[in-house]
Parts: structure tokens; C-alpha cells; sequence
């Protein structure tokens, strides 16, 4: 028997894809089974592992989750990114926002620029952001991006220095992923070696379910009139890695006739307008998907297939869903076509 569990992917309360998780399989030894579940950093979270009877780590799960918050989120005004954001100057910052911090400007690298966590300013003018929507127009997005730029920041030390006050920073595109990780990592401390993490749709997989078969994921059609979890497009056996996906189509407004999704490109301060539907990532960390997803849907299909030809040593696999002229196609990484399989 299969249970079926819908998790709705968000970024920190960002809606960007959904996704079946195919959890549990037969349940044997239903003892050594242990599942988690709860609501954490806008979104839901539901950890599945196999360990001894007294191996019920909900108390310390939701600790660590109420630490990387307080380190993280936005939306906490107690937290460390929040009180960088107030130019607060006696603030240092932890290992958490440290680890975030030094990967985001190692992706902001790698991709010129396309992935920028210092994009806070405009994501929160469109309201997708921890501040009050604003009316966009040229004259904002012009006015705006003079602080957008991943070179405007850096750690010294335990503290974060600023080029100009009014930058500010975001995670939300790789923080999820991040605390997958914490997470994944945790259960490994404790020596558990099957387990699946999911916190906002990202996830991390490890071992094989109790049935020895793998865990698998499905990705869902990327239609904004369509019901959560109607339509699988595919799904995707994770063997050891981690899973991150990004798209623009579910959390969206039209205003004036236009369409403002909460996809940024940093240079032009608009939302990324490609043929690129979803971006699906496998890597070997979850922090490491969550961004690329992000970054692949900044570039589009065309440069995200570039890049992922020039940079083999990052050891990306990727599943796309792109539009080509009202039609839906995909495109899949050779090493992943193995491990997907027809919709159920």
C-alpha cells in the first residue's frame, strides 16, 4: 500500500510549485517507522525515517527549526536577517545565516549576478516581500536597483557590512533548501540512515524506503488553473540527493493588465520572463538545489542549459518544463533520465 501526501512548495510563504510525495510504502515493521509532521517558516514540513521505538525526535526537530528562523526569516522581526535589515549595528550574526550567506554569494558568482539574495528592496515593492506593496512603475524599478548587487555586502567577521543602509537581504530562495540540510544532517547525527525531509516542497532523500525501493517524487504540470496535485508530469527516484523546485506560475498577480510573478531578475528589477515554466534540481545538498532551481528560472531554458554544459564539476542533474509556442515540453539531463518514471 502507498500513501499519498500534497505539499504545496513555497519559499518562505513564496508558492512556487506543488509536488507528490510517495512517502511510505509497504508497512512492515510499522514500529521502526517514524514520521513528523508539522508547520514551520510559512510552509509545512514532514520528515519520514526508520530508527529504534524511542527514536521520536519531534521535540528537538521543531528547536531547530525555531532557531533557524530566528536566524533567517524575514517575517520574524526578532531574527538576525531582520534586524540587519533595520541597519541594527549591534547584531552579529550565527553559523546559520554565516552558512546561507557564503553559499548565496558562491551561487551569485557562478551565475554573474542572475541569483542575489540583496533583491529585497524589489520583491518587497511588489508585495511578495515582508513590507507593504508598493505601485510599480519604471520610476520605482530605476530608483531601486542602485541597491540591488551581491557585491554590496559582505561578512566581516560575525558581522555584516553594508555598502548603503537601504540594501537589504532575502533568503528565501535558498533558506528552505538550507534547513533541509540542518535537518537531514540531524537525523544522520543520530545515526539514521533511511530517511526523506521535505520542509516547503524541498527536500532531501536518503537510504530506501522500507519496501527497498527508493523515494520518489512527482512534478506536477505547471498550470496555474489547475487544482494542486491534479496532473503529475513526472516522477523522479531520489537516491541519495536532495530536490528543489522553482516556478513562476502559481504565486502571481495581474495588475493593470500585467502579470508580476515573484521571480526577480536582479538586473532588470521585472519578473524573469523566459519560456521556462519549472526548474527542477538534483544535488547533492538541498541548498544547493533550492538556489540553482531559482537561478535556472531567472536564466531561462536556453542559458540554463549553457551553464549547466560549461559547469559539469557542480554535478547539477535537471528536469524543465518549458513552453514552446502554447505547447509544454521537458527537458532532462542525460544522468537523470534513468531515474524518472511515467506518471502514476
Amino acid at each position: 500500500m502507498k500513501n499519498y501526501v500534497l505539499v504545496t512548495v513555497l519559499k518562505f510563504q513564496f508558492i512556487s510549485i506543488v509536488v507528490i510525495l510517495l512517502l511510505i510504502g509497504c508497512n512492515r515493521g510499522f514500529n521502526n517507522t517514524i514520521k513528523i509532521s508539522g508547520a514551520a517558516q510559512g510552509t509545512t514540513y514532514n520528515i519520514t525515517y526508520q530508527a529504534g521505538l524511542n527514536s521520536n525526535y519531534r521535540e528537538a526537530i521543531d528547536s531547530i527549526l525555531k532557531k533557524i528562523d530566528r536566524s533567517l526569516s524575514t517575517y520574524d522581526t526578532g531574527s538576525i536577517i531582520s534586524k540587519i535589515n533595520r541597519n541594527d549595528t549591534s547584531v552579529f550574526v550565527d553559523d546559520y545565516f554565516s552558512e546561507v550567506f557564503n553559499k548565496s554569494l558562491e551561487v551569485s558568482e557562478k551565475t554573474n549576478g542572475l541569483f542575489d539574495v540583496t533583491v529585497a528592496p524589489i520583491i518587497n515593492a511588489y508585495g511578495f516581500g515582508f513590507t507593504k506593496k508598493e505601485k510599480v512603475n519604471d520610476l520605482l524599478i530605476d530608483s531601486l536597483l542602485k541597491y540591488i548587487g551581491y557585491q554590496k555586502v559582505k561578512l566581516d567577521g560575525k558581522k555584516l557590512v553594508k555598502d548603503m543602509p537601504q540594501v537589504m537581504l532575502d533568503f528565501n530562495a535558498i533558506a528552505q533548501g538550507y534547513t533541509v540540510d540542518i535537518l537531514a544532517n540531524f537525523l544522520e547525527s543520530k545515526g539514521i540512515k533511511n530517511y526523506l525531509v521535505e520542509v516547503g516542497g524541498e527536500l532531501r532523500a536518503k537510504g530506501k524506503k522500507l519496501d527497498d525501493s527508493f523515494w520518489t517524487v512527482g512534478v506536477e504540470q505547471p498550470d496555474e488553473n489547475m487544482a494542486d496535485g491534479a496532473s503529475l508530469n513526472t516522477l523522479i527516484k531520489i537516491k541519495n540527493k536532495s530536490f528543489a523546485t522553482s516556478g513562476n506560475y502559481k504565486k502571481f498577480y495581474v495588475e493593470d493588465g500585467k502579470k508580476y510573478a515573484h521571480i526577480i531578475d536582479p538586473f532588470t528589477g521585472y519578473p524573469a520572463n523566459n519560456t521556462l515554466l519549472s526548474a527542477t534540481v538534483i544535488a547533492d545538498d538541498c541548498m544547493t538545489a533550492d538556489a540553482y532551481a531559482t537561478s535556472f528560472m531567472v536564466m531561462g531554458l536556453d542559458k540554463a542549459k549553457k551553464f549547466l554544459s560549461e559547469n559539469n564539476n557542480l554535478n547539477l542533474q535537471v528536469f524543465f518544463i518549458y513552453d514552446d509556442n502554447g505547447k509544454w515540453k521537458t527537458y532532462t539531463s542525460e544522468k537523470l533520465a534513468e531515474d524518472m518514471e511515467a506518471p502514476l
